[in-house]
């Protein structure tokens, strides 16, 4: 009896591996060029970059970048199934079984965000003029045009 309640006790420990072990939070760095951008997420975070944010596994979500003088830059962050949690996806199958495999599902803990870093080249809105090149001295000659044969 002792052995199967100590059974029991190891299968209810270990249930939602992937959650114990990654957690149901990541977290994803946001860069910018320039550097010093303001960064906001469609989940409600905002921070200068460059910066690195706490974000629930399971959101998708928009990172959107400003700054005076650049346009406004929005990446869209998805999720995918991360390799590490892939693995404790499948080791609940051979120690926690459903009930793991579930409350890892409904947590994300098996989640990544990509891209990871977050990068924005910030574009500026108005280019500084191209230099023109004086010439110096006389004025080039115009050339007559050939005479008609």
């Amino acid at each position: 009896m002792k052995t199967i309640f100590a059974l029991a006790g190891v299968v209810l420990m270990t249930a939602g591996c992937a959650t114990v072990t990654r957690g149901t939070t990541g977290q994803v760095t946001f860069n910018s060029e320039p550097s010093g951008a303001q960064m906001r997420t469609s989940l409600g975070h905002t921070c200068p970059t460059p910066c690195t944010l706490e974000i629930p596994r399971k959101s998708d979500f928009v990172a959107v970048f400003t700054k005076d003088g650049y346009k406004e830059q929005q990446i869209p962050i998805a999720t995918r199934v991360a390799g590490s949690g892939a693995a404790g996806f499948a080791g609940n199958i051979l120690v926690g079984g459903l009930v793991g495999m579930g409350v890892d599902a409904a947590t994300g803990s098996t989640l990544e965000h990509f891209p990871n870093p977050v990068n924005a080249t910030l574009e500026a809105l108005h280019r500084a003029p191209a230099p023109t090149v004086s010439r110096r001295g006389r004025a080039p000659k115009a050339i007559a045009p050939a005479p008609d044969a």
